[in-house]
């Protein structure tokens, strides 16, 4: 995802002062020598609440947009000029950033991978926890004077809001190429100090209606981490770990199917009735042979003839 970071560095002699003025010169031209650099700007800050035309010698700064989140963190550890600065800094601190949406240009363009409403890969803001926003605009001449007349109690709103986690006005040239930066727990706290009612409300109001700008660019970003220290502390990477991406709520858990009744048994068949053995009729014995009746014989038992002789029939 594209990365962008966000160098801050301070310098407290005057030696240094005049070395970081210097580069606001020098090194636009070394930054021609980092070519994985979609898009990058040389920054100076202002004084009190940094939204003022009074610049602040001691806070210089570099905006830098890489391909992903690896790539700016060797370049920020590792490249040349940012290995320089921070060698002669007293103090250096870098907020790597992921964009989310935006709007407008900057130098006839729209530097950062943003997305629009609907589109894949889409971010919601509101899910985005702490959130950062930078604002940019070149100035018409005729209305800078007009312009800086609501500087005054804009300054004063963001001053004392308690919801500010980080705020910074810085700028390419003063007066009339201007730029802030700030880390808000939320979307919503962000969104209340911007449009709710009040005298930033009432500048952005009139900005668009009397033709303040020339050109001018709102975009939001995710905190993807951050290097260093600021005034000896971490104030954006402790938002970090404090304010925690909203979940999203969970759905209520599916009501349970009822439980199907029973099945109904169906009635088991009545046993099916045995048919009667009917023993089939014993065939009568056959009638056993008639044993022939013997040949009778017949004995003639006369008296013997004359002559004493038996006949036998």
């Amino acid at each position: 995802m594209q990365t962008v970071t966000l160098s801050f560095f301070r310098f407290t002699t005057p030696e240094k002062r005049l070395w970081a003025l210097a580069q606001m010169t020098a090194n636009k031209l070394g930054m021609q020598y980092m070519p994985k650099a979609k898009f990058w700007k040389m920054l100076g800050s202002g004084t009190g609440e940094g939204f003022t035309p009074k610049p602040n010698w001691d806070v210089w700064g570099l905006l830098a947009v890489w391909p992903d989140e690896a790539t700016a963190r060797q370049e920020v550890a590792e490249s040349a000029i940012y290995k320089k600065w921070a060698g002669i800094a007293d103090e250096g601190y870098t907020v790597l950033l992921n964009p989310i949406n935006g709007r407008g240009k900057w130098d006839n363009s729209m530097p950062f991978d943003v997305t629009k409403p609907g589109e894949p890969g889409e971010i919601d803001p509101d899910n985005v926890r702490p959130i950062a926003a930078l604002t940019r605009a070149t100035l018409n001449f005729w209305k800078i004077e007009r312009f800086w007349s609501y500087e005054p109690p804009v300054s004063h709103m963001i001053g004392k809001d308690a919801d500010v986690v980080f705020k910074i006005g810085m700028g390419e040239i003063p007066f009339s190429q201007q730029m802030t930066f700030s880390v808000w727990p939320d979307s919503e706290s962000m969104v209340k100090f911007a449009y709710g009612s009040g005298a930033h409300a009432e500048a952005i109001k009139k900005g668009y209606e009397e033709g303040w700008f020339k050109e001018a660019l709102f975009a939001r970003f995710r905190i993807a981490g951050t290097i260093g220290k600021w005034e000896g502390k971490d104030p954006v990477g402790d938002a970090l770990k404090q304010f925690k991406p909203a979940e999203a709520p969970k759905p209520a858990p599916a009501a349970a199917a009822p439980k199907p009744a029973p099945a109904v048994e169906a009635p088991k068949p009545a046993p099916a009735f045995e048919s009667a053995k009917v023993e089939a009729p014993k065939p009568a014995p056959a009638p056993a042979a008639a044993k022939p009746a013997p040949q009778p014989s017949f004995t003639h038992k006369g008296k013997p003839g004359k002559g004493g002789r038996k006949e036998n029939a």
